[in-house]
């Protein structure tokens, strides 16, 4: 399987979300990722849809932050999420439910 940089995984969290399990989510979601495939992004979902850009917001509901190579881990199903929070590789703020239930929203891998 060809590796995808962390931009490309990010980019396809349109066609992967799953807006049957994001019913009623309304939600601006901050990735601030760090290392060598680092960068601010913006994951919206309003609406039973889901969008991505650069950049970061203003008010978001939630902020990930993470070193974009373990992020990348998380994302492929190389390492559990939960375990990278409670070893402090994944640093969650705001609201920690969302954070939850996120990966459910997305069909990853």
């Amino acid at each position: 399987m060809a590796e995808f940089s962390v931009k490309q995984l990010i980019d396809n969290h349109p066609k992967a979300f799953l807006p049957e399990k994001a019913q009623g989510v309304n939600a601006v979601i901050q990735y601030h990722l760090t290392g060598e495939e680092g960068g601010d992004y913006i994951i919206t979902i309003k609406d039973g849809t889901c969008t991505v850009a650069s950049g970061v917001a203003e008010n978001p509901t939630m902020t990930l932050t993470a070193d974009a190579q373990d992020f990348k881990d998380v994302l492929t199903g190389k390492a559990n999420g939960m375990q990278y929070f409670m070893q402090g590789k994944l640093k969650l703020a705001g609201d920690l439910n969302l954070a939850m239930k996120l990966t459910q929203f997305f069909k990853m891998g």
